[in-house]
């Protein structure tokens, strides 16, 4: 119907049989050949639409890194961007429970947050770190963003949710009290938690990268994150700390001290609000990029 149209492909990522969202977790083992073909027919369309594209965007340069090298050079690294005016620190932000209990910047708080409670998004390994932090932390509140269904990763077993599982698995180790898993929330909500937020909490796997991840960042929190490639992309343990992912112990370590001594962490919450308002900033860098692009990369067919 429009054939001098110039098509535009958003390359997000493409899955990979080892090391990405597949092949990463030991816990969580691919099945077999069927995963295997599985993976394939999700590329499959990429493909198709890589080879008809005139051009591919892709949000992080590791995203990018994960398509064919056949394919690269189509693909330019532009990332959607954060609505820094929206996304930014505010002292006075209030938090309210499902319980009506208020949370303030004073109080000790450590925010996670996902789409879903799963493994991809390194919720077992933050459940495995809460026994150490709650009990050396006895004010800390804990503040579970995220619903129960699984959004990328694999589904867990029959009748069962991985939320449950992982909670039931240190449910006499915690204080029931102080975890507070409050689903899915509005927008302006989660940014309230966000700016609440004494530690914040960010694990995935190698796959693609959260925008809670740069909101948190944006929003000035103090951003404790896994040591994978999607987040080292943009973690440097100048603007937020780096831990490895399956390192339930050292996670637990370093959100405890962050708790203790928040003054010696001050710096690094500025500059990861610094690193958004560089790169990542939606109406100031990214849309103007993404014009540029537009620009001089896509104009009309011969």
């Amino acid at each position: 119907m429009f054939p001098n149209a110039r098509i535009v492909l958003y390359c997000e990522f493409f899955h990979g049989v080892q090391g990405r969202d597949v092949g990463f977790d030991p816990e969580f083992p691919e099945a077999g050949a069927d995963a295997h073909v599985a993976l394939h027919l999700k590329n499959a369309s990429t493909l198709l639409a890589l080879a008809d594209c005139d051009s591919g965007i892709s949000p992080t340069n590791w995203q990018r890194s994960t398509f064919p090298k056949e394919y690269r050079e189509k693909i330019t690294t532009i990332h959607e961007g954060v609505n820094v005016d929206l996304a930014k620190p505010n002292p006075a932000a209030v938090f309210r429970l499902p319980s009506g209990r208020e949370l303030h910047r004073s109080d000790e708080v450590v925010t996670f947050v996902a789409r879903s409670l799963e493994p991809l998004r390194g919720y077992h390994i933050f459940m495995r770190a809460l026994p150490r932090i709650m009990a050396e932390r006895p004010h800390a509140q804990i503040v579970v963003v995220g619903s129960e269904g699984a959004s990328y990763g694999a589904s867990p077993p029959s009748d069962k949710t991985w939320k449950s599982i992982f909670f039931e698995e240190v449910i006499h180790q915690i204080d029931q009290k102080r975890l507070h898993f409050v689903g899915r929330l509005p927008y302006s909500n989660y940014l309230n938690a966000l700016q609440i937020s004494s530690v914040h909490v960010y694990l995935t796997y190698p796959f693609v990268l959260s925008w809670s991840l740069l909101e948190a960042m944006s929003a000035g929190c103090l951003v404790i994150g896994s040591d994978t490639a999607p987040v080292r992309e943009v973690l440097n343990n100048k603007n937020g700390l780096l831990v490895p992912f399956f390192d339930y112990e050292q996670l637990a370590g370093q959100v405890i001290e962050a708790l203790a001594y928040p003054r010696r962490f001050r710096s690094i919450r500025v500059q990861a609000r610094q690193t958004i308002l560089d790169h990542y900033d939606l109406v100031r860098i990214c849309l103007p990029n993404m014009l540029r692009f537009i620009k001089m990369r896509i104009g009309p067919k011969a």
